[in-house]
């Protein structure tokens, strides 16, 4: 890790937290925080992003030639100067008109910005973990038409007649022009979104023809972004959970993925995935399975003695969750596939000396010094034995 690179995945990181300090400011000056839906939310985003941003860094000051890298840095970047772009928009035009300059430049950085920091994270990222570079080179046409397609999506949400300055205010683009429609409902957009949509699909097949050809090291490091990936379809759990639930839900879900391929890059306890990818199937399947128990008592429970209404019973709430509870401590003593308390090796037995049964003393010879190899009575080994246990004497 050379000092040159420090010091730029520094510049980096500096860069990042003036932008979060910049927004939250202004977002406080806003009054955006006035729902606690609304804090919630921020936060989760900015540990998502900040998580991006803060193994990019790493990633920059000791692999710089890895471009995911740069691409983390680039998406957490994005993230913060869009949204305190939109909140600068917000503040010099509805909060405090004319307090700051040039708002609607701030606006139109802000309407575009979104498309990038989606295509570096679910396009670029997977064609190009985990050392940075293309599964082969007939790869690179799929790399080009991601960047031209990106930039399509980019150009047409720059080009919007209005633009959004928060509160409800609209202003009109000093580049736009009145041909260009939301990408949404222009037939124009909706091909580069559905162009977009196909491209992340080919992306992730890149994943799945890496793997193939992996070996070693590489096939690990797949596994863990594999493994995080995996995990992102919790986040639609969140459509069940209260808002702050949700909201914590998907920063934990998102910011594993950047932390993953860290450990990936970085091969920091890289070979521990199979024993977290054995444990989390385990414990997931366990806790499911106990989530349904208790579901399932609660409800025969109410339905046996007629007391179940819209809300369960104090009572059948209260027996469903001893009888889980009991069912738990066996299925715990059991430990995960892995390594269970049948598999721990067993204790050492100590001799009165302090050493162990299991490994006896060397014999020693007249000076005292240990006799190597030593066997039974007789044979070959017994006249070397001597032979060292002599030779060592006659040196004292």
């Amino acid at each position: 890790m050379s000092r040159r690179w420090t010091w730029v995945a520094g510049s980096l990181l500096a860069a990042f937290a003036a932008c979060v300090a910049a927004g939250l400011l202004l977002a406080a000056a806003n009054s955006s925080f006035q729902h606690e839906e609304s804090l919630t939310e921020t936060i989760a985003l900015l540990l998502a992003f900040t998580a991006f941003m803060g193994v990019g860094a790493l990633v920059v000051a000791h692999r710089p030639g890895n471009a995911v890298g740069w691409i983390f840095a680039a998406i957490g970047l994005l993230a913060v100067t869009g949204a305190a772009a939109e909140e600068y928009a917000l503040f010099a035009s509805t909060t405090r008109p004319g307090a700051l300059p040039a708002p609607v430049l701030a606006a139109w950085y802000a309407s575009w910005t979104w498309y990038p920091t989606i295509a570096l994270a679910l396009v670029f990222t997977p064609l190009l973990f985990p050392d940075g570079r293309l599964p082969s080179p007939r790869w690179r046409a799929v790399l080009w038409l991601a960047g031209a397609t990106t930039a399509a999506a980019s150009a047409l949400t720059a080009a919007l007649p209005t633009l959004d300055l928060g509160g409800g205010r609209q202003v009109d683009n000093l580049i736009g022009t009145a041909a260009v429609t939301n990408p949404m409902w222009s037939q124009v957009g909706q091909v580069v979104e559905d162009l977009l949509a196909v491209l992340v699909v080919v992306a992730v097949a890149s994943l799945v023809v890496r793997f193939r050809r992996s070996r070693g090291d590489e096939r690990l490091q797949l596994k863990w972004f594999t493994y995080a990936a995996a995990l992102l379809p919790l986040v639609f759990l969140g459509d069940v959970l209260p808002g702050t639930a949700s909201n914590l839900l998907f920063a934990a879900v998102v910011a594993f993925l950047p932390v993953a391929v860290g450990v990936a890059i970085l091969r920091y306890r890289l070979y521990e995935i199979d024993r977290l990818i054995n444990r989390t199937l385990v414990y997931g399947l366990l806790t499911a399975l106990l989530a349904a128990m208790y579901a399932g008592l609660v409800l025969i429970g109410g339905q046996l003695f007629g007391d179940l209404g819209d809300r369960p019973p104090s009572w059948a709430v209260a027996g469903a969750t001893l009888a889980v509870a009991a069912l738990f401590q066996p299925a715990r003593a059991v430990g995960p596939a892995d390594g269970g308390p049948a598999l721990q090796p067993a204790p050492l037995r100590r001799r009165p000396d302090g050493g162990d049964l299991q490994h006896p003393p060397a014999r020693t010879g007249r000076s005292g010094h240990p006799v190597v190899g030593a066997a039974g009575r007789g044979g070959p080994d017994r006249a070397a034995h001597h032979g060292v246990a002599l030779a060592a004497a006659g040196r004292g």
